[in-house]
């Protein structure tokens, strides 16, 4: 493990080099990720995060494909989302307010920015709304219970055995703190 080859080209994966690390697909739609992942018997990440619109096409093409393999005797399905989680959702809603400067900049092709601080950020401009709303509408923004529910719901229509999540917030501190929250809303610590 750790050592590829594909035809003249070769690569050696570092920090697993030697490691017997798993293999698991990421994609955004039912093109060729979903179908390699389903081929090969491997675990599929749905990228609602990146293609909200397609995530579910992306797991039905998944589950189509999939053929069982030593690892892997059905298909196991991970679906990703952005989420905001505060005390209150109008806490949360503020925290995610610059979250459609974040993707304009990655849309537009200039790539990732820094996020900027709700308190001193210009509005986003009118003419940069219809390339990120779909993206700042699928976010799960709220307090504790909201997201979660949303999330499960999530959960529930896309058939997802687990999620993952992020939360993209100005400040690392509230980044934690949505973490937090949200883990103890879904009942993995105590409340």
């Amino acid at each position: 493990a750790g050592r590829f080859r594909h035809g003249e080209v070769a690569l050696t994966a570092v920090p697993g080099s030697g490691a017997d690390t798993p293999v698991w697909i990421f994609g955004s739609s039912k093109g060729q990720s979903a179908q390699v992942a389903g081929a090969r018997g491997l675990p599929f990440v749905a990228n609602y995060h990146v293609s909200p619109s397609t995530v579910l096409e992306a797991v039905e093409a998944y589950r189509s494909a999939f053929v069982p393999s030593p690892g892997l005797a059905e298909p196991y399905v991970v679906v990703s989302a952005d989420v905001v989680v505060a005390s209150d959702d109008a806490t949360a809603r503020h925290r995610a307010l610059t979250y459609g400067h974040w993707v304009y900049g990655i849309r537009s092709g200039a790539g990732a920015q820094p996020y900027l601080d709700p308190d001193t950020a210009p509005p986003l401009w009118a003419d940069a709304a219809p390339l990120v709303e779909d993206r700042v509408r699928t976010q799960f923004v709220g307090a504790p219970d909201t997201v979660a529910d949303g999330l499960r719901t999530l959960a529930r229509v896309t058939g997802a055995d687990e999620l993952v999540v992020t939360s993209i917030t100005h400040d690392f501190a509230q980044r934690v703190q949505s973490h937090r929250l949200l883990a103890r809303a879904w009942g993995l610590v105590p409340r």
